[in-house]
Formats: C-alpha cells, structure tokens, sequence
C-alpha cells in the first residue's frame, strides 16, 4: 500500500515535468524558426527575379523557381579568385590564433611571472574597449609601415595573440585543469614547453577547436577589415567580392543573395561538425575563475 500511494504521489510531479518539457520544446522550436526566417528570406530572394524580391505585399514562395539564377551569379562573379584571397588571410590567421593565444593562456593561467595580474587586466580591458576605438590609430600605424593593400594587417593580429577574447577564452580553461599534471611531468624532469606541447595541448582541443571556429567565422565573415586595408581588386576577399554584384544605379539583389548564400554554407557545415567540441568547450570555460 505504501508503494501504491508512493507511485500515486510522484505521477502528478511527472506530468508537471512533462508539460514544463514541452513548452520548454515549443519555446525552442518557436525561436529556431525566427534564427531560421533570414536564412529562408535570403533563399527565396536568390530564387526569384529582381522586380519580384520588392512586389509588395512580399512574396514568401517566388512564382518561379529560378534556379538558373545561381549558374548567372557566378557568370558575373569571380568566386574561385576571391575564394582563394579569404583562404590566403583565412588558413595562416586561424593558426596564428589558435597557437599565440593558447600560449598566452597558458603564462597568464597556470605559470606565475612578475606583473601577471597586469597584463590580465590589460586583456580584460582590451575585451571592454570597442575595436572602433583602435580602428583610425592601427589604420595609421599600418600605413606607416607600407602594410596597407597587404595582408599583413591580418596576419599580425592574427599572430600575435588572435585577441583579447580568445586568449581570456584559453587562459580561463587551462585554468580548469588540474595543477597536479604540470607537477608530475616536471618530476619526471619534463620543460615547461614540454608540459605546454605533450599535457595540455591535447586536453585542451575541445577550447582550442572552439576559437578555431570562432576564428574561422570572424575571418570568413570579415567585411571592415578587407574594406579598410585593401584597395586592390585581385586581392579581395568573398565577403567584398560581393559587393562588385552592386551597380552605380541598380543592384542584381537576386545575385547577391545567391552568392550571400552560398558563402554562409561552408560556416554552416563547420558549425555542424565541430558542435559537441564547440559546446563543450563553451561549457567547461570559466568553471574555475
């Protein structure tokens, strides 16, 4: 009887967690659907003609399917040159990041040298102060030195410490590992590099994959940078590139939304694959302050 009225007590508490779990479901199908609107806008615009996309009231399913719109965008757009200049900024400025700032999250989260604490607050305070304030006095600094029309710009930044977020992001998940790791292998007559390339590093891929895909996004997405520092049109990225499907009194708006499109995939396609990694590395960050 006991068991019975147990059982009896505990079903009203199911069904509550039952209903908060479907609105909890229904809240989160509700909000996928707004992130995906702009994604199925963008769509339907490249499908259409361009008088369509501003018939009002708007359209949501073009009266034809212009399919052929995609093979015409890329008539008119020089996609593999721009590909291959975001490559060129892309591939070595992922690297630079994820490796200066992992060093750097490493001196400021496990090792102890004179005026540490300053220079992490110098990184808090780079995070704090808006990239615009910096944009005139490093266009200028650049210029100085002949780097504008170059990729220099990206590659220093890149290489030296790939921002303050992400070495707060490195700093803050080494300090989540335990000390007794850098402990053992110095016993065991092991450098600090040693420590740094052979123990951490491969305890740290989830946060290291995490700003490899942050670095991934800003660079692939990047449009101020190439617009400030290049001039030449050989050596545009996608995200300008686009802009050359823009005339001086009308704009082929179905064009660029194809081409818009196509550049978001390969972001989707990373996102996708390095989920778990991303979220777990998102997770595990800042567990210890």
């Amino acid at each position: 009887m006991a068991q019975t009225n147990d059982v009896k007590a505990l079903r009203p508490n199911r069904r509550k967690l039952h209903f908060s779990t479907v609105i909890l479901y229904i809240i989160l199908i509700i909000g996928t659907a707004v992130c995906l609107v702009p994604l199925y806008w963008m769509l339907r615009s490249s499908l259409m003609s361009n008088a369509e996309i501003f018939v009002f009231p708007p359209r949501f399913f073009p009266s034809v399917w212009r399919w052929n719109n995609y093979v015409k965008t890329f008539q008119n757009f020089e996609a593999l040159k721009y590909f291959g200049n975001t490559m060129k900024i892309l591939v070595p400025c992922v690297i630079g990041t994820v490796l200066t700032s992992s060093m750097a999250g490493y001196a400021l989260g496990r090792l102890r040298f004179p005026g540490k604490k300053l220079w992490f607050a110098l990184t808090i305070g780079a995070m704090i102060l808006p990239g615009h304030v910096v944009l005139i006095p490093l266009y200028l600094t650049y210029s100085a030195i002949g780097a504008t029309n170059t990729y220099t710009p990206f590659y220093l930044a890149a290489w030296c410490g790939g921002g303050a977020s992400n070495v707060f992001l490195m700093r803050q998940f080494m300090r989540t590992l335990p000390r007794d790791y850098d402990e053992s292998a110095m016993i065991d007559g092991a450098n600090r590099l040693q420590i740094f390339l052979k123990i951490l590093v491969p305890l740290c891929a989830p946060i290291m994959i995490t700003v490899a895909i942050f670095s991934f996004m800003f660079y692939w997405n990047d449009f101020q940078g190439p617009l400030i520092y290049l001039r030449s049109d050989n050596k545009f990225t996608l995200a300008l590139g686009i802009l050359s499907l823009r005339g001086a009194y009308a704009s082929k708006w179905n064009y660029i939304m194809a081409a818009s499109l196509v550049m978001v995939v390969p972001a989707v396609i990373l996102f996708a694959v390095g989920q778990r990694y991303f979220i777990e590395g998102i997770v595990l960050t800042g567990v210890k302050g």
